[in-house]
């Protein structure tokens, strides 16, 4: 089965999503859609079998359209999402999948009722590196994991629409709900808006799970380093994963504290080996679309369903709640 797909939205993200579903050989870019004509103009020469268009509705009404891929800015995402599956099209979404709860259960409730496929581009989930963490961690290697901290900074573009918390954090909540395996019950957030008024441009996140483990998230647009790192730190041993290394994206360290020795009143550091586990090198987007295409083929449920995207939102809305309620006073 071939799907016929849709790509909405030719900004900074689409060209990469179409990139992706036009290589892969079971779809067919069929529809090319934004509201710029000029990109849909451009883009169209790299598929020449698409048809452009600068209307959403256009697309909705092909009934020989198999699927919509959407890679609107973030406001949009719910609407056209819920629009989409109403009218019968498999979808999916950039993340997050909306920017409240409610929307969020729309677009989950529009899926269930249409019995179409929906799917949430959690990126990182894809990633064979955080595949393998997550492997880890399930199967005990690290031990009973106590907690995970990741970084996601950068010298980087400051948006008007939505704050670091909504545009690095979608990232890294997925991973970290990934890699827990829970939700949390507590979430606390707090942020400064340095560079443009209203829009906190770095936010520090702390989460903690029914389990034990607790989580801390540095995210910020407005920082001399350029890192995007995840640690999680066990009982018998700790990992790194660090998605900007060139190789050794994933790393083991043979590392923990072992009981107290009590003769002397203090601990014991055990400090072994370090390695780095083989990591497949390829590439997390068009994994992402393929397994997207096998879930409308067979009907399986998406790794990162709307009910996974659902959850993502829930946690950004709580922290965005602790944000807003730790702000600083306006002078």
């Amino acid at each position: 089965m071939s799907v016929s797909v849709g790509v909405v939205g030719l900004g900074y993200w689409g060209p990469n999503l179409a990139r992706n579903f036009g290589a892969l050989p079971d779809s067919r870019v069929t529809w090319l859609c934004d509201g710029d004509s000029d990109r849909v103009e451009r883009l169209a020469a790299s598929f020449p079998g698409a048809r452009g268009s600068s209307s959403f509705d256009e697309l909705l009404a092909d009934d020989d359209l198999d699927a919509l891929v959407i890679a609107t800015p973030v406001p949009t995402h719910a609407e056209l999402a819920r629009r989409a599956l109403e009218a019968g099209k498999h979808v999916f979404v950039e993340k997050p999948l909306a920017q409240s709860v409610a929307d969020a259960e729309a677009v989950v409730a529009a899926a269930a009722t249409s019995d179409r496929t929906l799917m949430v581009g959690h990126l990182l989930e894809y990633h064979p590196g955080l595949v393998r963490l997550k492997d880890l961690v399930d199967a005990g290697d690290l031990g009973e994991v106590h907690y995970i901290y990741g970084n996601r900074v950068n010298l980087g573009k400051v948006r008007a629409d939505e704050n670091a918390l909504w545009s690095l954090g979608a990232h890294d909540v997925s991973v970290l709900l990934r890699l827990a395996g829970e939700e949390p019950a507590e979430c606390h957030a707090f942020g400064e808006s340095y560079v443009r008024d209203g829009v906190e441009d770095v936010v520090f996140c702390f989460l903690r799970f029914p389990s034990g483990v607790s989580a801390h998230l540095h995210l910020s647009w407005l920082d001399p380093h350029k890192e995007r790192r995840f640690t999680v730190v066990g009982s018998k041993k700790m990992a790194t994963f660090d998605d900007m290394a060139i190789e050794q994206k994933l790393t083991v360290y043979d590392k923990t504290v072992d009981q107290p020795y009590s003769s002397y009143g203090e601990y014991i550091a055990r400090s072994g080996d370090v390695w780095s586990p083989s990591v497949p090198n390829d590439e997390p987007l068009r994994l992402e679309c393929a397994h997207f295409l096998e879930c409308v083929r067979d009907g399986t449920r998406p790794r990162s369903d709307g009910e996974s995207g659902l959850r993502v939102v829930r946690v950004l809305e709580e922290l965005q709640s602790s944000l807003k309620a730790g702000a600083r006073a306006p002078a």
